[in-house]
C-alpha cells in the first residue's frame, strides 16, 4: 500500500474523500481490506480513498478521534458527513461517499 497523504490534507481535500483508520493485525480490518479495495476501484477517479494504519499514523488518529478500528470517515470539502466504526458491507460504504458527493454512481 502506498504511503498515504497527510491526514490534514485529505480531510480538507475538494469534494468527497473517505478515510479509513485500520491495523494490519486487526481482524475486522483485515476482513475489510477487499471490501474498501473494491469501493476504491467502483469510485475510481471520483472520490479518493486514504487509508491510514493507526500503528504508522497514531498523530492522524488522535487528531481524528479514532478509538476503536476499522473506523471509516467521509468528509465533503473538508466537513465530516458520516462515520462507522466496524464492518460493514461494500454497499453501504460506497452508498455513503456516493451520499456526500450528492450523486450516485453506476
Amino acid at each position: 500500500m502506498n504511503k498515504p497523504i497527510p491526514f490534514d490534507n485529505a480531510k480538507m481535500a475538494t469534494g468527497a474523500v473517505l478515510i479509513e483508520f485500520y491495523a494490519s493485525w486487526c481482524p475486522h480490518c483485515r476482513k475489510m481490506m477487499p471490501i474498501v479495495k473494491e469501493v476504491r476501484e467502483l469510485l475510481g477517479s471520483m472520490a479518493p480513498v486514504y487509508q491510514y494504519d493507526i500503528d504508522e499514523y497514531p498523530d492522524a488518529a488522535d487528531e481524528a478521534g479514532v478509538s476503536s478500528i476499522p473506523t471509516f470517515i467521509v468528509f465533503d470539502n473538508g466537513r465530516e458527513m458520516w462515520r462507522f466504526t466496524g464492518e460493514l458491507s461494500g454497499d453501504e460504504l460506497l452508498a455513503q461517499v456516493q451520499a456526500a458527493m450528492g450523486s450516485y454512481v453506476n
